[in-house]
């Protein structure tokens, strides 16, 4: 037999496909169109701004709400509080303790006014002699206020040396507490005897 004859059936291989793009197309020149110049014509009428409506309100959001931190609550038995006791009402002082009052304290300023007395070197070459009655007003701390001669001893040097002896005995121990809280006079006799 002849030689024999094989045949072979090959797949054609596939073929990609490509996408070949397709030449521009010519631009087409564009014309200027013509502008024609504006003619200038007068205005009778100012037109009107034109009305945009109310401004949109700028509104913030709200801030956001406060934390309070609180310890918690522990309870606890109500307290009852009483009112205050009513200070103890100021007892006045009668006319008889006032009077005691200025008879004890004209003692302490009859014995704090002799401790600065002095005799008038004129009274003593004279043999001047007297009681002198004094009208002193006090305050409530023992301050004099005013001093006057009630009585007159009948020497002017010897009443002098009396206001002069106050004026170096003062201020005064306090006075009584019958006497305090006010201003008040009291009469205190000072004697000048020769020895």
């Amino acid at each position: 037999m002849p030689d024999e004859l094989t045949i072979e059936i090959v797949q054609p291989k596939k073929l990609e496909s490509v996408v070949v793009p397709s030449p521009p197309k010519p631009v087409e020149e564009i014309k200027p169109v013509p502008i024609k110049p504006l003619q200038k014509k007068e205005l009778t009428t100012v037109p009107k701004p034109i009305e945009t409506g109310p401004e949109p309100a700028h509104t913030e959001p709200p801030p956001p709400p406060a934390v309070i931190a609180a310890a918690p609550k522990v309870d606890t038995p109500p307290v009852i509080t009483a009112p205050p006791p009513e200070p103890p009402k100021k007892i006045e002082p009668t006319e008889e303790d006032i009077s005691a009052a200025l008879g004890q304290y004209g003692g302490i300023l009859g014995r704090a006014i002799a401790k600065h007395k002095q005799y008038p070197k004129i009274a003593q070459m004279r043999g001047w002699q007297g009681d002198c009655m004094l009208d002193l007003k006090i305050d409530s701390g023992g301050n004099v206020l005013s001093a006057n001669v009630k009585e007159s001893s009948g020497h002017e040097a010897l009443d002098n040396q009396a206001l002069e002896m106050v004026r170096k005995a003062a201020p005064f121990p306090t006075p009584p507490e019958a006497l305090r809280g006010r201003n008040f006079n009291i009469s205190v006799p000072v004697s000048f005897k020769l020895e």
